[in-house]
Order: structure tokens, then C-alpha cells, then sequence
């Protein structure tokens, strides 16, 4: 057999069948390539900030544009990719062999209708579209919130307020010195946030169940990702067989590897782990330097200059400076004095290592070793979830935590010249949370604060921990667990964020329609049910009322521009639960809710399925066409909200409805040889396929398909 052998089963998975695993990863390139060309290429565009050369010289593409190369992902990616481990190289090699292959014989008509000029697929590729899925939204989001801290300073926010919002985590905060921060334009533009080509990786949840928890005796794992979801899904599943091995799962169109499955050894599952590997430091600049205070002195160095020229379609080159240290890049000019930020993410230099970690996942016999390994991804901040056919369950947190003085968040800019405020080295994965075997046979992550399972504290803006709660309250709920029961709690949709708000809202209800109705919810969000809606109504009362009052239109920004109700809402709801807040200026918690009962239960009565409902767009067409031309398919109602197990949050954001539904759900039992899935989307991002929308009925229903090597 010279070629790996290609088959699809009747969901349109691909089944990759070779003599070794180079083989099996050319055979892989390929169907990337004929199923998901047009994201690969799409991807690899935007990551190399070409998008006003290749794809249209507009003014949004220059923005996302200016955006990449300031991230600078492309910087390196050949040097990057010649550090690839002995027994990855061959496997990349062979990756980029099948895509190329496939390439020339069809490129996407789509990008040939743009006149898209196209280069062969190359390793340093794989490094570009890596480092673009470990930042995009989830190191992004750290980052966002890092600089809505100096914005809050700068907008007069006061310190007691601050020190709610972000309780614990501000030490070496200096108010002075941040209002003097000469702040450049945003970190990610409008036009960057919500093109639709972009992976939007927010959350997850995963779990894994020890053998005494399970009707087969055996571990059982699940692990739903959650993103913004376009056409085609991010996620490309995916069955990968040796004569003596095999690999089941999901696979990310551009990255050689196996994200997340299982093996016949092994299982696992990734969620985001919220670390926080992204700093800014203050620098202080003049002439086109930096300042460093030294027991001599203060000494001034150059920045690194990096010039780049974006080639733009029609128009004439944009040309654009980049300055840089050790501190990463600076968001504005040095040439003209002042205080501005320089920011530095941990994980650029990360690809390499990051795929050979995944390849000892792949290759990994037990638990132990796949922990170890997994430990190595430095990519990604994630919570691993593993289990294996042995018996033994485990968790293991990966991602390159920056060592820092002691004290520091990271979440405060602090000052750059003082070389006592520098990363001192990464920490250990040996020392970030883990766990083998846990007592209880149980381990759940959903993004919330598992700092207490290591010995370091790698997240300081971790999510709320309502659905890591609910899951823990279904698995415990049983004695013993089976594929049905696991499957089922995937769209559960009961919230316990609301249960909690509830006990403060009840006694204060009106008499009304509207008021009896949100009574007697069962706070679940069914698409049928009114109470959801009424409540999402309050609560958004509640945030206008409560920060609204300090924040004003900025409030709106933020709810509408950035993350931070979205992920970090735990933040929020702290001080929206408390008794007392300095937030509530003069009044009273209860007059503060009578207030937003009355605002938020004055309007219309609707279904939560009337408002929670999402069109999945093309990621390169959606809205540019015609509904009935089929690029674009929906609307469909989502079940679920933010706090619920089945995420369900629809929400319009830079003037572009958007979306944070699980995209995928895997479950199995270590008991067989088969992986269970369902995923909104389809196997293929051709249109006119019948695999481009294929699951989505399925997905949405809640049926799963049986996936055996």
C-alpha cells in the first residue's frame, strides 16, 4: 500500500487507513484539503496578514491585516517549524504532502473567483494557524480585559470599585501612573473581532467518570467545545488508523494533529483553562527607546523596528512600523515621548513543542504518559481530561505560565524599567493544576477557578462556576453512568445562576402577567419558555442599573465590544449578589432589583426561542448573498444560556450577530472501541456537498453517531 487508504462512512467522516502513521497523516493533509481547502486557505490568509493582497483591498481587510502583522504570527514560523521533534517532522511533512497534492488538483472556486493566488502548503503554515487557534478569543479575551482595567483608570472609575471587579488581583496598581498611559487604537479592531473566517474557541465543558461511576466498569469521557459557529464548524472530525494503532476525533483543518479523541489507550478532552500568559508592561519612551532603571542609572535602549509592507489589491501598499523589546509590542510610537503599553503573549513561540505534545497524546499508553504530555502543550492554556482502557482517570492543566515577581496577577501593567516586574522563567506543568485518580471517580472542567488542584495559580479571571456545578450535580445524581445518561447531559439546560438570583428576585415580583410568569419558571432555557427570556430581561436590567450608574455608555461597549460579560460575568455577578456594594452607590440591593424588575418585566412576553436564535453564516460568503443561494442556513433556535451545560448565547456584537453554542460533543467508554459525536455543520465546507450541512438536524435534536475505526 504506497498511498494511505480514504473512505467515507454514511455521516461523510473520513476514515484514513495507512501502513504507518506518515502515511495516515499525508491521507490526512488530503481530505483537509478537499473538505476544508477554502477554511485552510482562508485561515493561513488572514494569519499571514494578506488578506488586502489575496483577497480584497478593502479597508476591513487591511484592519484585520494590521492586526496579524502586529501579532506577527507569520514572524519565525520557518524558523518555528525547523524545530519540529524527530517523530513529528516526518509527520508534518507528510501532512503538507497530501494538502499540496490535493491542491493542485482543485483549488476552492470560491478564492478562484477572487483571483486567489495560490503557494503550496508548508510546515511553517501549520505554525501560523496554530498560533492563530491558541490566542484567537481565549488568550485575546485575557488580554482585552487587561487593557479595560487602564481604560476603567483612565475613564475615573475609583479604586473601590476596581478592587470589586477584580477582588485580590490588583496588587502593584498605580492609578497615576496608568492615567498617564498614552492608550493607541484597539487591541482588536471591530472588523478583526467579527470577521466570520476567524475560529471563535470560547469555553467548554469536559468530564471524565472512573469506572465505579459507570454501568460498564470501565472510565467514560465527554468533552463539548463551545464556539461561535460558522459554515463549516472549526472542528473537522476525523478516523486515523496503523496496522496497530488508531485515532478518533476532531481535528482542527491546517494543524497536523489530533486535538481532541481517543486512541485505543486513551481518551481525552480539552476545555479553556483561562491562564493568564499575557502581560502589558508600562514602558517609558523617548527618541524611539525605552527606559531601564539600573542601580547606575537609567540607561535608554532602541526598540526593535519591524517594517512591514501589506500589499492591498487596487490600492497602494500600506506601509506600517512595529516596535519591540523583551516586552513584547508597543502600542503606539516611541519617537514621540510618553508612557505607553507593550504587550507580550507566552504561547508565540510555542507551536513546535505544542504538536509534539499532542503526537505523545496520540502515541501515549496510559493516563500518566498522556498527562505528561499533555502538560507539554504550551500552545494552549486548556484543562485536559484523560482516561484510559486500564481504568485510571486524569486531569492536567497545559500552557506556559510566565513566572512572576511575587505579588503580580499579571492582570496590572506594571512598570517596564523596573527589571523586578520581568517574567522570570515559565513554571512547570508539574506544578500547574492536576490530578490522578481523583477519590471521588470524577473530574469536571467548564472554565471554572481550578487554581486550588496545584501549586501555582495560573488563573486570575476564571468563568463562573455554575455549569461545572450542574455536571457535578448529574454525575453524582446516579450510582452508575451510561452512554445514554452521558449524552444526555450535554443539553441539559437547567441554571443555577438563575436558581441563585431567583431566591433574591421572588419575593420582590410584581402582580403582573409578566411577574407570575417569571414566578413559576422552572429556570430552565427550553426554546418554549418565557420565564428564560423575562429573567435574561431582569438581568440585563439588573447590569444597567448596577453598572451603568459608574460605567454610562461605556457600559454598552462593553456588553457589545468586548468579553467581559460574556466571559467573565462570575466578575459581575459577585457584586450583583452581594448585600452591600460599593457599586450600589446610596441605594439599597432591594431597590436595585425592584428598579430592574420593574424595567426588564415591562416590555413583550416572547419565547426564549423567539430571541435565542442564530443563522450559521458562510466563513467567507455569509451575508454577502441571497438567503436561498444556501451559503448561509438558519435561523435556528438555540436551547440554553450563558450558565446552563448546553451553552446557548446569541448576541450581536460590532453590528454582526454571533454566537457560543457547544460545536462539537464527543463522549465514550473505554469500555469499546468507539467514539459518539454529534456537531453542528457538516464534514464539508463545499456548498453544493450534501456533507456542508449534514449534522445540524442531528446535532440540534440531540443524536449522536457511533464512530469506529
Amino acid at each position: 500500500m504506497n498511498r494511505a487508504s480514504i473512505r467515507r462512512d454514511q455521516a461523510g467522516v473520513p476514515h484514513i487507513e495507512g501502513k504507518d502513521w506518515p502515511q495516515v497523516f499525508r491521507g490526512l493533509g488530503y481530505c483537509h484539503a478537499r473538505d476544508r481547502g477554502l477554511q485552510m486557505l482562508t485561515m493561513r490568509t488572514l494569519g499571514r496578514g494578506r488578506a488586502s493582497e489575496l483577497l480584497a483591498g478593502s479597508d476591513e481587510n487591511l484592519a484585520i491585516d494590521l492586526f496579524f502583522r502586529r501579532m506577527n504570527w507569520a514572524g519565525g514560523a520557518e524558523q518555528e517549524a525547523a524545530r519540529f521533534a524527530p517523530e513529528v517532522a516526518p509527520l508534518v511533512a507528510a501532512y503538507c504532502q497530501g494538502a499540496n497534492q490535493r491542491f493542485a488538483e482543485s483549488l476552492p472556486f470560491e478564492l478562484r473567483l477572487l483571483g486567489y493566488r495560490h503557494d503550496p502548503w508548508t510546515p511553517a503554515d501549520a505554525v501560523v494557524l496554530s498560533r492563530m487557534g491558541g490566542y484567537l478569543t481565549l488568550t485575546q479575551s485575557q488580554a482585552e480585559t487587561e487593557r479595560l482595567l487602564v481604560e476603567m483608570v483612565q475613564a475615573g472609575v475609583a479604586r473601590e470599585l476596581l478592587e470589586e471587579f477584580f477582588p485580590g488581583h490588583l496588587d502593584g496598581l498605580d492609578i497615576e501612573l496608568l492615567r498617564r498611559v498614552r492608550l493607541g487604537a484597539a487591541l482588536v479592531p471591530a472588523a478583526v473581532k467579527w470577521n466570520t473566517a476567524l475560529p471563535r474557541l470560547m469555553a467548554s465543558n469536559n468530564w471524565v467518570l472512573a469506572g465505579s461511576r459507570t454501568a460498564s466498569g470501565k472510565p467514560m469521557l465527554s468533552n463539548d467545545p463551545h464556539l461561535a459557529v460558522t459554515l463549516p464548524n472549526v472542528w473537522c472530525e476525523v478516523v486515523l488508523k496503523t496496522p496497530d494503532r488508531y485515532g478518533i476525533g476532531a481535528t482542527m483543518p491546517g494543524v497536523p494533529a489530533l486535538s481532541v479523541g481517543r486512541t485505543n489507550d486513551v481518551a481525552w478532552g480539552a476545555t479553556y483553562a483561562f491562564m493568564d500568559n499575557v502581560d502589558s508592561w508600562i514602558e517609558d519612551c523617548r527618541d524611539g527607546c525605552y527606559r531601564r532603571a539600573t542601580s547606575a542609572g537609567d540607561t535608554w535602549s532602541p526598540f526593535r523596528a519591524r517594517h512591514e509592507t501589506v500589499l492591498r489589491r487596487g490600492k497602494a501598499p500600506h506601509e506600517v512600523v512595529f516596535h519591540e523589546n523583551e516586552h513584547g509590542t508597543l502600542d503606539g510610537d516611541p519617537n514621540a515621548a510618553g508612557l505607553y503599553l507593550a504587550t507580550r503573549w507566552s504561547g508565540i513561540d510555542t507551536a513546535a513543542a505544542s504538536l509534539s505534545a499532542m503526537h505523545g497524546v496520540l502515541c501515549a499508553p496510559d493516563v500518566d504518559a498522556a498527562m505528561r504530555a499533555a502538560g507539554g502543550f504550551g500552545q494552549l492554556a486548556a484543562n485536559w481530561v484523560l482516561a484510559d482502557r486500564h481504568g485510571n482517570i486524569g486531569y492536567q492543566m497545559s500552557g506556559l505560565l510566565p513566572r512572576r515577581r511575587r505579588g503580580a496577577s499579571g492582570l496590572v501593567p506594571l512598570p517596564g524599567w523596573n527589571s523586578e516586574n520581568d517574567w522570570q522563567g515559565f513554571v512547570d506543568a508539574d506544578d500547574l493544576p492536576r490530578c490522578l485518580n481523583p477519590s471521588d471517580g470524577l473530574f469536571v472542567t467548564a472554565n471554572q477557578d481550578l487554581n486550588a488542584w496545584g501549586r501555582t495559580k495560573p488563573s486570575n479571571l476564571p468563568m463562573g462556576d455554575y455549569r461545572a456545578r450542574r455536571i457535578e450535580i448529574l454525575l453524582k445524581s446516579r450510582e452508575r453512568h451510561d452512554l445514554r445518561s452521558v449524552q444526555d447531559l450535554c443539553y441539559d439546560v437547567f441554571s443555577i445562576q438563575a436558581e441563585t438570583f431567583m431566591t433574591l428576585m421572588r419575593p420582590l415580583l410584581p402582580a403582573t402577567a409578566a411577574g407570575r410568569a417569571l414566578g413559576d419558571w422552572d429556570l430552565r432555557y427550553d426554546p418554549d419558555s418565557r420565564g428564560a427570556y423575562l429573567f435574561e430581561q431582569v438581568y440585563r436590567a439588573l447590569m444597567r442599573e448596577v453598572f451603568g450608574t459608574v460605567l454610562g455608555p461605556a457600559l454598552d461597549f462593553l456588553v457589545a465590544e468586548t468579553g467581559t460579560f460574556i466571559d467573565f460575568y462570575a466578575n459581575a455577578d459577585a457584586i450583583l449578589l452581594a448585600e452591600t456594594s460599593a457599586w450600589f452607590g446610596t441605594r439599597t440591593r432591594e431597590q436595585i432589583y425592584r428598579s430592574a424588575l420593574a424595567a426588564g418585566l415591562s416590555g413583550p412576553l416572547h419565547r426564549w426561542g423567539d430571541v435565542n436564535r442564530v443563522t450559521f453564516r458562510n466563513l467567507l460568503l455569509g451575508g454577502r448573498l441571497p438567503r436561498w443561494v444556501g451559503f448561509d442556513r438558519g435561523p435556528y433556535e438555540i436551547r440554553g444560556g450563558r450558565a446552563t451545560v448546553h451553552q446557548g448565547q446569541i448576541y450581536r456584537l460590532g453590528a454582526r450577530d454571533t454566537n457560543f453554542v457547544p460545536s462539537l460533543r464527543l463522549c465514550t467508554d473505554m469500555a469499546g472501541d468507539e467514539m459518539w459525536s454529534n456537531m453542528c455543520g457538516g464534514p464539508c465546507d463545499r456548498r453544493f456537498s450534501r456533507f456542508y450541512n449534514s449534522e445540524t438536524a442531528a446535532w440540534a435534536a440531540g443524536r449522536f453517531k457511533r464512530l469506529k475505526a
